[in-house]
């Protein structure tokens, strides 16, 4: 389904800080050749890269007599240089939350061997965002040099945002009736996207879908490669194979590139990944074979 972005909204939920998009978006039926070249453009477009780090938190983090052991390259990275001259040396620091609410810790550098602590402060932090050991704290330095701080918790536990993002199933449903009752009444509407609900991009750049479906030619038995996100917010890439090339379901969605590839996955480590994905989810390792894509650019 082809569809223009009216208006995107980032927002992250009050009681767990679990981050999504709020995009209300127009069906329309053609394209001109400017719209590809927008979107060709905007993907080429390098976005700002912020110094970061991510740590998940272990028990003694979470004690409430405790404090956060943070490791020394991304002290040194993230944090104000501290004062060696002092003894022990140490500061304050403050971090923005998502919802700008402040937090000040006391940074120091102390122990045996000696490590960099966040003290002061960082027990109410943790009793104030409800974290537990295996719950993910990410401490983030922007282009403005503002220390931010997000969380990122464990799978555990659902997450209390609306009906709309709380799992990957209602998510999903609601998306699809939205869109089937806007497509036939040519109407705006709006969906939520939650990056750990859903499995996979149910909305992506128009540029990516058309190198994705019209400039690759597919086969059984073609390797190619995947990103996936680490858990400490990096990527990593894994390899596997197309074993089946079929439709995710043959009744409501025929011939739709949606989930269409079945694959194997070379490690033993990616047993947990998915056995089917998009087409513009994978770099197939081999030379691309170009097509011609149908007619779909409306008339000016």
């Amino acid at each position: 389904m082809y569809t223009k972005m009216i208006s995107i909204c980032f927002q992250a939920d009050l009681e767990t800080d679990e981050v999504y998009a709020q995009m209300t978006l127009q069906p329309v039926t053609s394209y001109g050749k400017e719209a590809l070249q927008l979107s060709e453009l905007a993907l080429k477009q390098a976005r700002p890269q912020n110094e970061f780090f991510c740590k998940t938190l272990t028990a003694s983090d979470t004690s409430t007599h405790g404090g956060f052991s943070v490791p020394r390259r991304a002290a040194e990275k993230i944090f104000p240089p501290l004062d060696f001259s002092m003894q022990p040396p140490a500061q304050e620091i403050q971090a923005r939350d998502l919802h700008d609410n402040v937090w000040t810790f006391r940074h120091i550098y102390r122990g045996q061997p000696k490590r960099h602590l966040l003290t002061t402060g960082w027990s109410l932090f943790v009793s104030g965002k409800r974290l537990f050991a295996g719950d993910s704290v990410i401490f983030v330095r922007d282009e403005r040099q503002q220390l931010l701080l997000g969380i990122r918790r464990a799978n555990r536990q659902p997450t209390n945002i609306s009906s709309s993002v709380l799992s990957s199933d209602s998510m999903h449903i609601g998306i699809l009736a939205a869109a089937a009752h806007a497509a036939a009444n040519n109407s705006p509407f709006t969906i939520f996207y939650n990056p750990r609900a859903s499995p996979t991009e149910f909305v992506i750049p128009f540029a990516k879908y058309q190198k994705a479906v019209y400039g690759n030619q597919l086969s059984l038995g073609m390797r190619f490669r995947m990103m996936f996100e680490t858990e400490e917010l990096g990527t990593r890439r894994y390899m596997g194979t197309i074993t089946g090339i079929n439709d995710l379901d043959p009744v409501r969605w025929k011939n739709s590139q949606w989930r269409n590839l079945q694959v194997g996955w070379d490690e033993s480590a990616a047993g947990e990944r998915r056995n089917r994905v998009s087409i513009w989810e994978i770099e197939p390792v081999a030379a691309p074979f170009f097509i011609c894509p149908p007619p779909f650019f409306g008339a000016k």
